[in-house]
């Protein structure tokens, strides 16, 4: 369809650019590049839409008085800059808009053939043949695991909205570079140190002599220490003397923290590989503080921050947060009184780092909403420091992940751990595979059980729009039935089915037959698989995956009613069975494209 908007524009502002021209109304030339297209709520009032509201004032007209006059110079004169309007369709006025009910046998033909062609590149170009986002670079930071603990929940859904925005940014055509800082370095970090020291050195334990991932050891010693801490406060001094000690470059200190750090870093890759996330480079804060603590100390000597009573170096930032509840300023601590780090003294080298390895026009902090301050104050003490790029920085905040039980607590040890997660969804599904006596015909029964855990999971975690709290239900994400990940893997097996069916029987899709479909069902369908492109730019453009998730329920929902409705093999005639199944593999090039977006795997059998 994206040919046809661009013709419809130019007719549209060709007519109305006539209509200036014969009502001598004192107004600039239409650029059918401003023209906006929208789709009318009701198919019996057109397939595309043009309003006409922003010309009213200056037209000094009612909108659908222009809409009528559009209407009737396109009737009468018909070509428009060698466009045949008539080609396109019916123009119609309604109220006050302009219009068009689309040559159906025409409009199909040219959108699947599009699909057909493209193939896995359909989505990636614009009206005009350009990648959108071509001019883009865009670096995205995602994940941000602790080393004092394994991924849960939480950071599964902070996965699934980086790696889903960066295939997104990529398909409409901006060059993607996904970073990933490791927190490696800090006070909780030094908590599951001591507590390995408390509990597991004398005992010369290890992950691999308890048998754990190495990630989930740690993460216990981090619970553990919690614990110990309630009892016996005075270890939380020595806890600190750890750090003083770490960023003196003590060498036992040190030694512990490399192996610990490895301990878990060989575990969350392995979560990773799994899930099927990935980055281009992996920043580390241990080797990115000192560089934020420099741009601090150099910030101390232009007066930019100044040093508190007590020691510590600050800033005011009552300007970007407002005063406290005691309508006090606020001020952020960026070196503690005893010169180490704080979160966000790394924060500012690793930005400066990261813009001097890969010059972005685009930097895309993927982080939970808890670090709107944070956020707010970093940008703020980047622009201080005169760094001309810090208005290309972005925070794409998140919700949080809630149970049923409440929210999640490290410390306390009542996360949901993802390896755990996604073995329960794995064996869940696993179990209604068997139940349905399916694991012999779908193959490696096991693997596809992965693959629907997987597609139930990030379907799940990116169907909500991003800024939302959400509530994560098992059962639900697991449904084969609804708006869910197994749902579109389902019906892309089915329409894989009726591929291999009709192949075998020698029925071959036919694009030359196009033309035949035109009933409601088949146009519906044909129509949302045009406007793919439309929606791949709008996510990209509001990083938002859940466009995506909702266009793929759409489009499977349409497909399972095209389905039902208009027989495909058992057609009334092979010619417009060759037509139905060229439609069906159309559909199937779109929902692979999609779904590979949205992280959910593609099943040929389940």
């Amino acid at each position: 369809m994206s040919d046809v908007k661009v013709d419809y524009r130019v007719v549209v502002a060709s007519a109305l650019n006539e209509f200036i021209k014969t009502k001598n109304i004192e107004a600039s030339q239409v650029d059918a590049e401003t023209i906006a297209v929208q789709t009318p709520p009701n198919p019996e009032m057109g397939d595309l839409g043009v309003p006409l509201f922003v010309f009213a004032k200056t037209f000094r007209l009612a909108p659908p008085v222009i809409a009528q006059e559009v209407v009737n110079i396109i009737n009468s004169k018909k070509v428009f800059e060698g466009i045949d309007s008539s080609s396109l369709g019916e123009f119609l006025a309604v109220g006050p808009y302009v219009n068009l009910k689309l040559n159906k046998a025409d409009a199909s033909s040219a959108i699947l053939k599009k699909i057909s062609e493209q193939g896995d590149n359909y989505g990636s170009l614009d009206d005009k043949g350009n990648k959108p986002f071509a001019d883009r670079r865009v670096m995205i930071e995602y994940s941000s695991p602790n080393t004092n603990k394994p991924l849960h929940l939480g950071h599964l859904r902070n996965d699934a909205l980086g790696e889903s925005v960066s295939r997104i940014l990529k398909k409409a055509g901006a060059e993607v570079y996904k970073v990933n800082i490791i927190n490696n370095r800090g006070i909780h970090i030094c908590k599951s140190m001591m507590a390995y020291k408390l509990f597991h050195e004398a005992k010369n334990e290890t992950p691999e002599s308890l048998g754990m991932k190495g990630d989930h050891f740690v993460g216990q010693c981090y619970v553990e220490y919690d614990k110990y801490s309630k009892e016996h406060p005075e270890i939380q001094a020595e806890t600190e003397e750890m750090l003083i000690k770490w960023e003196q470059g003590d060498k036992e200190v040190r030694d512990l923290w490399q192996k610990m750090n490895d301990w878990t870093l060989n575990g969350v890759q392995a979560t990773y590989d799994r899930t099927g996330v990935s980055f281009d480079k992996l920043y580390f804060e241990s080797e990115t503080y000192l560089k934020g603590k420099d741009e601090i100390l150099k910030g101390l000597e232009k007066g930019i921050f100044f040093k508190a009573d007590d020691g510590s170096v600050r800033i005011d930032v009552t300007d970007v947060v407002g005063k406290n509840k005691d309508g006090e300023n606020q001020e952020k601590v960026l070196l503690r009184k005893d010169g180490t780090s704080v979160y966000i003294t790394q924060d500012i080298g690793t930005a400066i780092s990261r813009h001097d390895d890969w010059a972005f026009n685009q930097m895309v902090y993927v982080v939970a909403s808890e670090q709107i301050y944070h956020f707010k104050v970093l940008f703020h003490i980047l622009k201080k420091l005169g760094f001309d790029w810090t208005d290309k920085l972005y925070h794409l905040s998140y919700g949080l992940v809630n149970l049923p039980s409440g929210r999640m607590k490290s410390r306390e040890g009542t996360v949901v751990d993802a390896d755990d997660l996604i073995d329960n969804l794995h064996a869940d599904a696993l179990t209604e595979i068997k139940d349905k006596g399916r694991d012999k015909e779908v193959g490696d029964a096991d693997d596809v059980a992965e693959k629907v855990a997987l597609a139930a999971l990030h379907y799940y975690l990116l169907q909500v729009n991003p800024v939302k709290d959400m509530l994560f239900n098992t059962a639900e994400s697991l449904s084969f039935n609804g708006n869910t990940g197994p749902y579109l893997q389902y019906v892309g097996a089915r329409i894989t089915s009726i591929l291999r069916k009709a192949n075998e029987s020698g029925l071959k899709p036919a694009a030359e037959k196009a033309s035949l479909l035109t009933a409601t069902e088949e146009w519906e369908l044909i129509k949302a698989l045009g406007d793919f492109p439309t929606v791949v730019a709008k996510a990209a453009e509001n990083l938002d995956p859940s466009m995506m998730t909702g266009y793929l329920y759409e489009v499977s929902k349409l497909f399972s009613k095209f389905y039902q409705q208009c027989p495909i093999i058992g057609a009334e005639n092979t010619e417009l069975a060759s037509a139905r199944l060229y439609l069906a593999e159309c559909t199937l090039t779109v929902m692979k494209n999609a779904m590979e977006l949205v992280l959910v795997p593609y099943l040929e059998k389940m």
